[in-house]
Order: structure tokens, then C-alpha cells, then sequence
């Protein structure tokens, strides 16, 4: 019977397809030990893990066998450890929230609100504590994916908003603070300065991830936001269209220049399968999103469908990822957080607690 030793290297030599290290590279066994042919091990991944330990599982075992340990059996603990990470140098991490996550588009009408809650949600089945932060002033939507139009947040100590709570996450929007039908004509600096508002002035207590759905476009409020907000990574969402592809360039571009690193593209409407013949159909072209994220070396996080559920199911106050877990189109969102999720965990870590805060005092 071969020794933990031999069986450990054979572990660490393991690439999780989410992850692309091994976790040898990812210091992510833990605990392992061999029992009468059973191998006991405890692996801590980066990313919430709630709907993937059989996947992982039979991935693992396969290597093993490919090494040959096909009759030794697996015992496998999958738990996630989800850390900090760092954010812009001029900024501090927002207190109890471990990380901010932009969804981003460089224009309207790609879905970019649709992906923000569909991602978040996904992040929440997986076991992770997640909130969302809709900061398009301008065209409110989350209160009507979430199903919370009409309801208004609590200030029990006159500073503080409790966010409201859908489907397993937290919320905060503009929209439950004026009328829906109530059109802002505020100021770049106004609408800069209420969302610094809500994003402070919210008690998100404990947070692994806050997805931020941003207001698209690259303009002056894009860019304050990305300068102010602690970002520790954006999502850029277009659709294979040259026009939507040139703006989610300039998007990501935007990113760079204030030195928020871009997780990755997701290209959301990709492609259409016909609910009468199952015909699949790229109705606005295809291949734009890879070829975007090989051209700034970002990762492509997913190609989403164009499905007339998602609207539907979106419009309802219950998106895909809730309404119908096991649809495809379900499957689609949760691949992508896990790919974005991922992608997040690669990133560096903060390490601002680690150093002592130093105040200079005048004797």
C-alpha cells in the first residue's frame, strides 16, 4: 500500500478546472492520511463549493486512478475558505465585506443587470454570503428581479440601512428609496455621491462577495465610481456584436486605467436554441467575446444564452438560477460565478489587516 507521502504528491499534482492550479500550487490540501485502503483527505478551495463536491470528487479520483490508485477509495472533505483581496491602492477594503465585484458594460441592453443578479445568486446557492449594491441610478432594476419593488429599507438606529433580503441575499437600490415611476434628473455629482451614500451607509454585516451592477457606459459617473468604490475585481458583460464588443473595450479599458483588475468577459446573449426544434442559432455572431478576452488576456468567463425564460423569469422577481435550477440556462450562470469566482481567488490577497495602523499625533 503506498504511503500519504506518495499519495499527497499524486494530490497536489491535481489541476481543478476552475481553479487552473493544482492544489499543490494553491496550498489547498489540507489534511491527509490512508486508513485500510481509504484515503482521507480535506481540500479548501477558494470559492464557495456548495454544488460542486461530486464534480470535484469524481475528478480527483479519476487522477488517481490515471496514477495508479484506482483500488484505493476516496474519502473527501470539500470545504471553502473565501479571503480578502486586495483593492485599489488608495482605498480600504469596505468594512465586513470581503470582496467588491463589478459588473460592468461599457453600453445599455446587453443584460449586464440580468448576469449581476444571476451571478450573484448562483455565488449564494454555492454557501457564500452575498449582497448586491444596484448602482444604475438612472434604470433601477434589481428591485424587480428580486421581487422587492414597492418595499423599503429600515434605519433602526436613524444611520444605517438594513438592506432587504431576496432569495438569499442582501439588496440595496435607489429604486427602494423614490417613487419607481420618478425620474432622476441629477448631476453627475449627485449620483456619485448617493451611491457612495448607500454603498457606506448600508449595513451589509458580513460578506464574502457584494457585486456591484454597475450603470454602463465609460463616462464621468463609471469613472468616479471605479476611483472611489473599493473594487477587487470587474466582470465586463457584452454580446458578440461588433458595436456592444467595441464599447465593452472601452469598458475594460476604463478598468485598467484605475487599476481594477478585470476578472474576465462574459458574453451574454451568445446564442439562441429554438424551443421548437432545438436548432442553435448565433443571432448577433459569435466568437466576439473570446476574441476580446485573448486581445487583453482576460479569462472568458461564459457564454450565456439568449432565452426568453431568462426575461421572463427575471421579470417575475424569481431569475434562472432560483426559478429553474436545473435548466441550462441555470447551469450557464452557475458556471460562469464559479469561473468568476475562480478568477477572483488567483488575485492576491489583502493584507492590510496584517500591518499595524500608525497615527501621528502632534505632542
Amino acid at each position: 500500500m503506498p504511503d500519504s507521502a506518495q499519495i499527497r504528491t499524486v494530490l497536489e499534482q491535481y489541476v481543478d478546472p476552475y481553479l487552473q492550479q493544482s492544489l499543490g500550487e494553491s496550498g489547498s490540501l489540507k489534511e491527509l492520511r490512508i486508513e485500510n485502503q481509504v484515503i482521507v483527505a480535506e481540500v479548501v478551495l477558494g470559492i464557495p463549493v456548495g454544488g460542486y463536491e461530486q464534480q470535484f470528487r469524481s475528478g480527483l479520483a479519476a487522477h488517481l486512478a490515471a496514477h495508479g490508485h484506482a483500488d484505493l477509495t476516496l474519502n473527501l472533505k470539500l470545504r471553502s475558505a473565501i479571503v480578502a483581496h486586495s483593492v485599489q491602492r488608495s482605498l480600504k477594503p469596505l468594512p465586513g465585506v470581503s470582496n467588491i465585484v463589478a459588473v460592468a458594460s461599457g453600453k445599455g441592453g446587453v443584460g449586464k443587470s440580468t448576469v449581476a443578479v444571476n451571478l450573484a445568486l448562483a455565488w449564494a446557492q454555492a454557501g457564500a454570503r452575498v449582497g448586491i449594491l444596484d448602482a444604475d441610478i438612472y434604470g433601477p432594476s434589481q428591485p424587480l428581479m428580486l421581487g422587492l419593488e414597492g418595499q423599503r429599507p429600515s434605519a433602526p438606529d436613524g444611520k444605517h440601512l438594513l438592506p432587504l433580503q431576496a432569495h438569499g441575499i442582501k439588496a440595496m437600490s435607489i429604486g427602494f428609496l423614490v417613487d419607481a415611476t420618478q425620474a432622476l434628473v441629477w448631476r453627475g455629482p449627485m449620483v456619485t455621491q448617493a451611491l457612495t451614500q448607500l454603498l457606506s451607509d448600508t449595513d451589509w454585516g458580513e460578506l464574502d462577495y457584494l457585486v456591484v451592477d454597475m450603470p454602463p457606459g465609460t463616462g464621468d459617473i463609471q469613472l468616479t465610481l471605479s476611483q472611489r468604490v473599493p473594487v477587487a475585481g470587474a466582470i465586463i458583460v457584452t454580446t458578440p456584436q461588433d458595436i456592444a464588443l467595441a464599447d465593452a473595450r472601452k469598458g475594460l479599458a476604463m478598468f485598467e486605467k484605475v487599476a481594477v483588475p478585470v476578472l474576465g468577459v462574459v458574453e451574454n446573449m451568445s446564442l439562441h436554441v429554438c424551443t421548437n426544434c432545438g436548432h442553435v442559432e448565433h443571432i448577433f455572431g459569435s466568437g466576439g467575446g473570446q476574441l476580446m478576452a485573448d486581445q487583453y488576456e482576460v479569462q472568458l468567463l461564459g457564454e450565456l444564452p439568449l432565452d426568453a425564460h431568462i426575461r421572463e423569469e427575471a421579470d417575475s422577481g424569481r431569475p434562472s438560477v432560483i426559478a429553474a435550477p436545473d435548466s441550462p440556462r441555470a447551469k450557464a450562470y452557475v458556471e460562469m460565478a464559479r469561473r468568476a469566482a475562480a478568477a477572483l481567488s488567483r488575485r492576491s490577497r489583502d493584507r492590510s489587516a496584517l500591518f499595524p495602523q500608525i497615527v501621528v499625533e502632534e505632542s
